[in-house]
C-alpha cells in the first residue's frame, strides 16, 4: 500500500489515511450483517424443520444478534486506532460487571431457564392438573395449571383449606427440584379422589339437597 501510495497524487495520498479505515469499517459492517443474516436463516429453519417453540429461538436469536453487535464494535474500535490492551481492559471491566450481576440475579435467571425448560420439555401443560410433592408419599402444593409465564407458573389451589378461586404461584426453578405428579387433560380430565369438587359440582349437590 505504501508502494502504490507514493504513484498517487499528493492530494489524494492525504485522503487515504481516511478513505482506508472507512473502507475497512464499512467491510466489517456488511460482513456482520451478512453473518446476521446466515444465522437467523439458519435458526428460524432448525425450528420449523424441528417444531421448535418460538419462545426457545427467540432467546437464541437475540444472544447471537448482541455477540456479532460485540464483536463487530470491538473490530471497529480497532481499525480506529484503539489499542487491543484498551479493548481487553474494557472488555475484563464488563465481563466482571456482568458475572457480579450474574450472581446478583441468579434466582430470575433460573426461574427464565426453567420456563424454556418447561416450554420444550413440557413436563406439564396448561389445563394439566399436577400435584408438587417434597417426596413421592409426603402430600404438597396441588391444584389445576392456569398460567405459565418466565417466572412463575399458576395453580388454581385445590387444597381443602381453598375452595374460593385461589391461586399458587410457584418458582418455575422450584419445579425442578421436586416430585410432580401429573393428570394429564383439559378440564374434564381425570380429577384425583381427594380434590375438592368443583363449583358445578357444588352447586348440583346443593340442588340435590334443596330438593330433598
Amino acid at each position: 500500500m505504501r508502494r502504490l501510495s507514493i504513484h498517487l497524487p499528493s492530494w489524494l495520498q492525504d485522503w487515504l489515511e481516511i478513505l482506508i479505515p472507512a473502507s475497512q469499517i464499512l467491510l466489517i459492517l456488511f460482513a456482520a450483517w451478512l453473518i446476521n443474516l446466515f444465522f437467523k436463516r439458519v435458526i428460524y429453519r432448525a425450528g420449523a424443520h424441528y417444531a421448535l417453540p418460538r419462545e426457545l429461538l427467540v432467546p437464541l436469536r437475540g444472544v447471537i444478534r448482541w455477540l456479532i453487535i460485540a464483536a463487530t464494535v470491538l473490530l471497529i474500535l480497532e481499525r480506529l486506532g484503539v489499542s487491543a490492551t484498551v479493548l481487553w481492559t474494557a472488555f475484563t471491566g464488563f465481563a466482571t460487571v456482568g458475572a457480579v450481576a450474574f450472581f446478583a440475579a441468579w434466582s430470575v435467571l433460573s426461574n427464565l431457564f426453567c420456563a424454556l425448560l418447561i416450554v420444550t420439555v413440557g413436563p406439564y401443560r396448561l389445563g394439566d392438573y399436577i400435584e408438587l410433592l417434597d417426596t413421592a408419599e409426603k402430600p404438597g402444593a396441588k391444584g389445576r395449571v392456569v398460567d405459565i409465564n418466565m417466572l412463575y407458573t399458576t395453580l388454581e389451589d385445590a387444597s381443602a383449606a381453598h375452595r374460593e378461586g385461589a391461586l399458587l404461584q410457584i418458582p418455575n426453578s422450584l419445579i425442578f427440584q421436586r416430585v410432580v405428579r401429573r393428570w394429564k387433560g383439559g378440564i374434564h380430565a381425570h380429577i384425583p379422589e381427594d380434590a375438592p369438587p368443583s363449583p358445578e359440582e357444588e352447586a348440583a349437590a346443593l340442588a340435590l339437597t334443596t330438593r330433598s
